[in-house]
């Protein structure tokens, strides 16, 4: 039996723990809020726990160190204000030094560009030194890729990885345009403390990966060629070197290892782990690297796609897959793993799902993050010594007081008969009739929805609506023939799907009549404009956050960077660009539309809204942009976050006469 001892760190930064009142000012900054843990890490000898959380200014978080035996006191050891440089995460290289990475967007040359870092310090704070290379100076361009830890080298306790580093080409001596061959990604080991670089695999200009066995070999490499343009191709080859050193051979791409992608590799197996598509849906396979290329099939579906690799610890060990039916569903290949989450899971209230974050080098500590449709989740220890559970940090502790809604698994009907997978979630206590209604389709499109919290859901669910979820074809997790060409070029079997959601709604009695909106972010908020192009009369309401609107404008957002021809194909010619572009139709638009955007966004230039907005009222739509200075796409703002779910609230009601 499993003993739940009091809390190590609950309330570390000082957040607030205390009630939060159901009103909807109140609401709309409770699920409005960052969340208070943005990254967790466990040293080595379990004593000690890095977390990146954020801070009250704006965009500004810092890394906390805190021992986990409640001595001393937790401190900041580094701190980003967000202007530009953000923390994303932190790892323990030693039992007394960390490595962090800052990411930022940067204005360069007229062109707002995505650049990281790495640092290194020590767990209270001293001997700060910065990781990426600086260039030399005969090198040329934009230095975007701080570089990536690949090996964190678990046997050697001396403070060393081996890291990537992106070598983008040197001026030759007496040549106009020469350009040699040190261009590309390499691979150094790097001294944490003395910052001692030495290389380990020369720069190659179309690698853009190394896999490691994480006890110092590469083994895998993959390589995206380039055109003579610049452009990438989205062929990606991989090549695998023998345990013992040698030179680099491709795997096989045809036959049996046909579509097979690398993730993983176990040295004591010599094996890869992977995914590859089987039977139309991607499976987890296991490829041995002795030159025999024996594939074994451990994960496999005829449903959904397995899309996710479980890995442990420092080692980085591979100890599951897992994939989502109506709730995400783990399949360990650990069966001491498998018991656990199972009694873990029991031990804790709700019954949650819970997974595995980290683990000290002897995995005999473990941070747990554990979390359901109903609880945001936290973090939790769990020693194997003495069977003791202990909580770390909740992650939303500003909703602690707040009644969340329970998330329902359903199927409808599109219009084809294909029945459609949805998440449906009600105001708690609700019966689900004749209520306000929200379609809230995902973004990606490449991406789907599953079961879980949801703060955007949950915060309309509190506030009265009745939240519907489609993950329409074109979405991913559901194999080849669900995901179709891809939701834009497919765009009218997406937007038909998400349409039927609402007709479904309305004919369950769901929806009240006229009180049918629809919300959506980034691709979410491209299929909420799109479906008032199909079908004027069915949503009321219009939300889009961060939407893209023109298709051909999109497009050539991409036109300067290394991915444009990947973007191109996916979007792809023909009419349905103008087609399925909402800009190129809005004079079919009849219900009022909000619009949001960070006009410092680069996955969906904050021009895409602006073009929306100045095409409505064109045609005399009413409708309302709202752009936010000083934010990208995911508008990770507190403050902004809070404005804009009351905005939305009052524009909804305004919108269906509540």
């Amino acid at each position: 039996m499993f003993k739940l001892t009091r809390g190590v760190l609950v309330g570390l930064t000082g957040l607030v723990l205390a009630p939060v009142a159901a009103h909807a000012a109140d609401a709309a900054k409770a699920f409005g809020a960052r969340p208070a843990v943005l990254s967790a890490s466990l040293s080595p000898d379990g004593q000690s726990i890095a977390l990146v959380q954020p801070l009250a200014e704006a965009q500004a978080s810092a890394v906390f160190v805190a021992r986990l035996d409640g001595t001393g006191t937790p401190k900041p050891v580094l701190t980003a204000n967000g202007k530009p440089y953000r923390l994303t995460s932190c790892g323990w290289v030693t039992n007394t030094r960390l490595i962090c990475e800052l990411r930022m967007l940067l204005i360069t040359d007229a062109t707002r560009m995505a650049y990281s870092r790495m640092v290194a310090l020590n767990a209270d704070g001293a001997e700060v030194k910065e990781m990426t290379a600086k260039p030399s100076s005969v090198e040329v361009g934009y230095h975007q890729d701080g570089g990536d830890v690949v090996d964190w080298l678990s046997d050697d306790d001396a403070g060393v990885v081996l890291m990537t580093r992106q070598y983008e080409g040197e001026i030759s001596t007496g040549s106009l345009m020469g350009v040699n061959a040190r261009k590309g990604l390499a691979v150094e080991r790097v001294d944490t403390v003395t910052m001692v670089r030495t290389p380990v695999e020369a720069p190659r200009g179309d690698t853009v990966n190394y896999i490691s066995d994480q006890h110092g070999g590469l083994r895998i490499m993959a390589v995206q060629p380039r055109n003579n343009a610049g452009y990438r191709s989205d062929e990606v080859t991989y090549f695998h070197r023998p345990a013992a050193g040698g030179q680099w051979t491709a795997i096989p791409a045809t036959g049996e290892l046909a579509g097979f992608r690398p993730w993983a590799v176990d040295r004591d197996l010599n094996a890869a782990y992977g995914f590859q598509p089987v039977n139309g849906h991607d499976a987890m396979v296991r490829v041995s690297l002795d030159g025999s290329w024996k594939r074994e099939v451990l994960v496999a579906r005829d449903d959904v796609d397995v899309d996710g690799l479980i890995r442990i610890g420092r080692q980085r060990r591979v100890v599951g897959a897992s994939f989502v039916t109506d709730k995400r569903q783990t399949v360990f290949f650990d069966p001491g793993l498998r018991a656990l989450e199972a009694a873990l899971s029991k031990a804790l209230p709700g019954n949650p799902r819970v997974s595995f974050v980290d683990a000290s080098k002897d995995e005999k500590r473990l941070l747990l993050w554990a979390g359901s449709d109903v609880d945001p989740g936290g973090y939790y220890l769990y020693d194997r010594n003495t069977r003791k559970l202990a909580p770390v940090m909740p992650e939303r502790p500003d909703l602690a007081d707040i009644k969340l809604a329970p998330v329902k698994a359903i199927t409808y009907a599109a219009a084809d008969g294909t029945q459609v997978p949805a998440y449906l979630t009600l105001p708690p206590g609700s019966e689900g009739k004749t209520l306000p209604t929200i379609v809230m389709p995902h973004g990606g499109p490449s991406a789907r929805d599953e079961w879980g919290f949801d703060w955007l859901a949950q915060y309309f669910a509190h506030q009265g609506f009745a939240v519907l979820q489609p993950n329409f074809r074109g979405s991913s997790g559901y194999g080849e023939a669900w995901f179709q060409k891809n939701g834009f070029q497919s765009w009218k079997t997406a937007i038909g799907d998400v349409n039927d959601a609402g007709r479904w709604l309305t004919a369950q009695g769901v929806a009240a009549p006229g009180k049918l909106a629809i919300i959506g972010w980034s691709y979410g908020g491209y299929a909420a404009l799109q479906s008032a192009v199909v079908d004027p009369d069915l949503f009321k309401a219009i939300v889009a956050i961060a939407p893209v609107t023109d298709l051909e404008t999109w497009r050539q957002e991409f036109k300067n960077f290394t991915n444009y021809k990947i973007v191109d194909a996916f979007v792809g010619r023909g009419p349905h660009v103008k087609e399925g572009s909402p800009a190129q139709n809005a004079a079919r638009i009849k219900a009022p539309v909000l619009l949001f955007h960070g006009d410092q966004d680069i996955n969906v230039g904050a021009g895409e809204s602006r073009l929306m907005q100045a095409r409505l009222k064109a045609v005399g739509a009413k409708s309302e942009l709202v752009v936010y200075p000083g934010l990208d796409h995911q508008l990770d703002d507190a403050a902004t976050r809070e404005r804009m779910l009351s905005q939305i609230d009052q524009f909804l009601r305004a919108s269906l006469g509540m």
